[in-house]
């Protein structure tokens, strides 16, 4: 007799309990109460409607950092109990993109020197390898995508449509690091966009407002030219240096911002 039989023998006793013998009422043998099966007050569905919503507006920028997150306020706005939106939120905190502050409750996340640093990073660990594996192996068919996407960016621009300039942007890079043949690399590194995308609004919004557009372009630009030639070396250059400009320029918004709320 092996250690796992008594166990599966108790539990064919337990299913031969449970199965409804002539004469038994639907609530079971005599003695033995029914059992209740719990239901879920909402579906998972409605909780992921709620979430996409509000993750959608802090994306677009409709929810800036600091916005506070009323739940009842925002189950009126969407037409839900508050069950859905206490979950999104939670959700939204496990993602970085709200927190807990004392006294105001959930807010969306704010934006911090320090944060912004870190993610930038990472993102240059991340970024410089993705493009130069996506640079060796794009095919000039993708390469061309990237083309059309930067030319996408332009007439974004052109138009002053900030969170368009961003996606186009972000599907530029997207074609040419899934090139790369590593699929972990590129979620790790659309979950990072995700996570800085307050930041990625405060640099393009900025940098427009200021009228310095060719930074926008300059480095994806030379990027698309990388692809099209598969200059894997050329490719995490610009990569690099598109990077560190970013951060740099972001920086120097945030700071301006903090000056002027001081």
């Amino acid at each position: 007799m092996t250690a796992t039989e008594p166990v599966t023998r108790e539990g064919e006793r337990s299913a031969s309990r449970a199965t409804k013998r002539p004469g038994e009422s639907c609530s079971g043998p005599a003695g033995i109460a029914p059992v209740t099966v719990p239901q879920k007050v909402e579906p998972t569905l409605l909780t992921d409607q709620v979430y996409s919503m509000i993750h959608q507006s802090i994306m677009n920028g409709d929810m800036p950092a600091g916005t506070r997150l009323r739940i009842r306020d925002l189950a009126a706005q969407v037409g839900t109990s508050v069950m859905p939106v206490r979950e999104a939120i939670r959700r939204l905190e496990e993602a970085g993109l709200a927190e807990r502050v004392p006294h105001r409750g959930a807010v969306v996340k704010g934006l911090s020197f320090a944060e912004l640093v870190h993610v930038y990073d990472v993102r240059l660990l991340l970024e410089v390898e993705a493009a130069r594996l996506g640079a060796t192996r794009i095919t000039r068919a993708d390469a061309e995508r990237m083309k059309t996407e930067f030319e996408a960016m332009r007439v974004a621009i052109v138009e002053g449509r900030v969170v368009e300039l961003l996606e186009h942007d972000e599907e530029l890079l997207s074609i040419l690091y899934r090139a790369s043949d590593n699929p972990l690399l590129v979620n790790m590194i659309r979950n990072l966009w995700h996570h800085c995308r307050a930041y990625k609004i405060v640099g393009a919004r900025g940098t427009l407002d200021s009228g310095d557009v060719e930074s926008l372009v300059v480095f994806q630009e030379r990027l698309v030219e990388a692809a099209l030639r598969g200059d894997d070396v050329a490719a995490a250059s610009v990569n690099h240096d598109s990077l560190v400009d970013a951060t740099d320029r972001i920086r120097a918004l945030l700071e301006a911002q903090h000056r002027d709320q001081a």
